[in-house]
């Protein structure tokens, strides 16, 4: 009789134990069903544009007696209301949330007295700017508790629309997302000599978008599952309002887009699908504007476009999914399925005529690759750059100043990353061996890479030489970043050697 019962036991005991299996995979499977299918999300037709689009002031400056421009920020903790009644704990420059627009014009001498009034270290870096590497406000400038750094040079570069942010080794991901952000607008003969919107807060708009998420009345800085990017928000906002609508009074319109979030890529377009002009990219101007009606940035990146609008109408500006041929997966959690009514634009009943753009705006600044002296190779992912992750003693090339290089980076990695170059503008020579789309033509200093994607990138290095001080190289998803995905390169003068950069990034 037992002998018989016994493989019956067995066999009952392994048929409970593969339902058990099979009820807990259909659970997991369940579970990420469910996580899948709640990761994206939507604002579109649901925004009210009820808040008038902030626009940040311009930053007062005073000349000095040898003709210096001096500009002040006090990196400070506030409290903001984002939505009534409820106020949020933030950091900002020279107020609650975000900071001032400085502006200064190519040939000028400038100084930025930053004052540290937060709790803990940090520093401000100029992203987008040629300077001096002490001056960068890298990793290696940090500006202790109470402490004051006053970098100071002068503007060499085309007119463009640059920004200012956070860069501590670490904790750049936490900085930024707290607020520490702001535009820094520079002119040169060339823009000023235009028929572009040129009035600043008129026709001629910054436009910060970030995205956020709100945990009460906190922000929430949480990284949610399978998030490899970084942290991504279920909501947006420009120049640190929720729900904004700009009302314009003429016929042309330009919006300085600036990507300050830390790790979602937007692709805008309008609601409408109407067309837009692209006159400028990180470095400024491009040859001649460009017709698109999509236009995709990752964090970091900039671009100014033109929009016409007739008396009376609204349109809203939107990010639509992103087309990077992300397989199904990475698109749906590096936010590629997500869309955003990001700002609203209310035209007046009657417009001020503008001027029709210019065919030709400026040309080109950066090299053509053909006077390229070295060609270096770089492959990234979330182990580090060519499989290191970064050391802040390690300087890990130098370049010599003067000189032309063609750099070719790879994203070795299933997920999105981007590429982000201290003190160079650089222009995308071919992606995926092939030539740029258009939109990549013009000056860059950041630019995306979806998986398995390569950019060959030509820049010069106009120096000045410090062998000791480094600026740095890397991904712009700022988790990224963060976790090492950084290096080091310094410029040295012809036939000189990289020395040894500051112990422990004072």
């Amino acid at each position: 009789m037992n002998s018989v019962s016994r493989p019956r036991r067995l066999w009952r005991f392994l048929l409970i134990l593969m339902a058990a299996v099979a009820v807990l995979a259909l659970a997991i499977g369940g579970g990420v069903t469910l996580v899948y299918v709640n990761a994206a999300v939507s604002t579109v037709g649901s925004a009210e544009f009820s808040n008038e689009l902030a626009i940040p002031p311009l930053a007062p400056s005073r000349l000095r007696p040898d003709g210096t421009r001096e500009f002040e920020l006090d990196m400070r903790s506030g409290r903001k209301e984002f939505r009534a009644g409820q106020l949020t704990e933030t950091w900002g420059f020279n107020g609650d949330y975000l900071g001032p627009t400085l502006r200064a014009r190519r040939g000028e001498r400038v100084a930025v007295t930053v004052r540290n009034q937060l709790p803990e270290a940090s520093t401000v870096h100029w992203h987008g700017m040629h300077v001096p590497a002490a001056m960068d406000g890298g990793p290696h400038q940090m500006v202790q508790a109470g402490a004051t750094w006053t970098p100071q040079w002068t503007v060499d570069q085309p007119a463009a629309t640059l920004w200012y942010h956070p860069h501590p080794h670490g904790v750049t991901e936490r900085h930024v997302r707290r607020g520490l952000a702001g535009m820094f607008v520079l002119d040169d003969e060339v823009s000023e000599s235009l028929p572009l919107p040129s009035n600043y807060g008129v026709d001629d708009l910054p436009v910060i978008v970030q995205d956020v998420k709100f945990r009460g009345a906190e922000l929430d800085s949480a990284h949610a599952m399978f998030r490899d990017v970084g942290f991504l928000g279920d909501q947006t906002m420009v120049n640190g309002t929720l729900t904004p609508y700009r009302t314009v009074g003429d016929e042309l319109v330009r919006l300085r887009l600036l990507n300050a979030s830390t790790a979602r890529s937007y692709n805008f377009g309008f609601a409408d699908e109407r067309s837009f002009a692209l006159i400028a990219t990180d470095g400024g101007l491009i040859e001649r504007p460009l017709t698109l009606d999509r236009l995709a940035l990752s964090p970091g990146e900039r671009a100014e476009i033109v929009v016409r609008v007739r008396p009376g109408e609204r349109t809203v500006l939107r990010s639509n999914k992103l087309d990077a041929g992300l397989d199904f997966w990475t698109q749906r959690f590096a936010g590629g399925d997500d869309t955003f009514d990001v700002l609203e634009l209310r035209a007046a009943t009657a417009l001020r005529p503008a001027p029709e753009l210019p065919a030709t705006l400026a040309v080109p600044s950066t090299p053509d690759g053909s006077d390229s002296v070295q060609q270096r190779r770089f492959d990234i992912n979330l182990a580090g750059i060519n499989g290191k992750p970064m050391s802040m003693d390690r300087i890990d090339l130098a370049v010599t100043r003067g000189t032309a290089e063609t750099w070719i980076v790879r994203n070795a990695d299933g997920m999105p990353h981007n590429f982000h170059i201290h003190d160079v503008q650089f222009r995308v020579l071919t992606r995926n061996g092939g030539r740029p789309p258009a939109e990549l033509t013009g000056p860059k200093d950041t630019v995306f890479l979806p998986p398995n994607a390569t950019v060959e990138l030509a820049m010069r290095f106009d120096g000045p030489a410090d062998p000791n001080i480094p600026y740095m190289y890397h991904c712009h998803l700022l988790w990224h970043e963060d976790l090492g995905m950084m290096g080091q390169f310094v410029v040295v003068e012809p036939g000189g050697a990289p020395g040894v950069p500051p112990s422990h990034g004072h």
